[in-house]
């Protein structure tokens, strides 16, 4: 039996490959009004963002204990053998949660095959390591060349990303209350980074039509030892489909890109982010 790959719902991957590369995933939980709903499963992203609109705040918790429990003692009672790659544990306690029941569930089952990653990444940046872990596993791999593989993405991934409200961040503990209001109030579009799995403020661009440019620069910085042409290029927006698409155009004509996924940012980091959201995701270094 070969190798399969584990995720969670804030890698961001549109469902059909997840379903194209047998990728199987656990809902991060979202909280609205004291009541818990699992991210894909019982509250779409969709909702998500129209809540926000109306002024509805959302929370999120990472996954509980007992689904990890369940979900790998399915795997270790089927022998089979599972790399799990995770979301930031810079952002979610979700990670250090798997290693505590995977020791559990060795003690019951010391062969059973489990390996652990922390991505270090969010919502497309994630998704794309474990995109190309599922490719390779579907092409055969072995495990190590796999790992190999994840641990280089991981450390090249680059994240770039804005949000449309600077009011979503505040809600989030991500600004303060006075970065917030001034932000409003001058029309400030942060742009934001994902720096060894935490959120990192890069530039503030005053004005929407700036903010693109400074995201395409950034990028241009940042892959002076990739070829873009070679890359698949991801954007995911929080109901912003025309922002991301318009992204796509800008990034096709100045890199020559041609290989994109562009997909929805998820309920569980949606949440956080807020609508109009736009990030992008893309090597800094090319994997041979």
């Amino acid at each position: 039996m070969g190798v399969r790959i584990l995720s969670d719902s804030a890698c961001d991957l549109p469902k059909d490959i997840l379903e194209e590369y047998n990728i199987d995933t656990v809902p991060i939980v979202v909280i609205k009004d004291d009541k818990e709903y699992f991210d894909g499963e019982t509250i779409t992203p969709q909702e998500v963002y129209d809540g926000m609109k109306e002024g509805i705040i959302y929370k999120t918790a990472q996954i509980p204990p007992n689904i990890f429990n369940d979900k790998f003692e399915e795997y270790a009672k089927n022998d089979e053998d599972i790399i799990y790659i995770a979301f930031s544990s810079g952002l979610s306690g979700t990670y250090q949660t798997s290693v505590f029941v995977k020791e559990q569930i060795q003690e019951k089952y010391p062969n059973f095959k489990l390996e652990i990653i922390d991505t270090k990444a969010a919502s497309g940046g994630f998704g794309l390591i474990v995109y190309y872990a599922a490719k390779m596993v579907k092409e055969g791999k072995s495990k190590e060349e796999i790992l190999r593989a994840i641990e280089f993405y991981r450390d090249h991934m680059e994240s770039i990303f804005t949000v449309d409200d600077i009011e979503y961040l505040f809600r989030g503990g991500r600004v303060s209350r006075t970065q917030a209001f001034l932000g409003g109030l001058l029309n400030i579009k942060p742009v934001l980074d994902v720096e060894d799995g935490k959120l990192v403020p890069i530039e503030k661009v005053r004005g929407k039509n700036k903010v693109f440019k400074s995201m395409l620069d950034l990028m241009e910085e940042r892959t002076k030892e990739a070829n873009l042409k070679e890359q698949t290029i991801c954007i995911t927006h929080g109901d912003n489909l025309e922002g991301a698409l318009k992204l796509k155009e800008q990034i096709k004509e100045r890199f020559g890109s041609e290989i994109f996924l562009i997909n929805t940012i998820g309920a569980a980091i949606g949440a956080h982010s807020g609508p109009g959201t736009i990030a992008l995701f893309f090597l800094g270094k090319n994997y041979k």
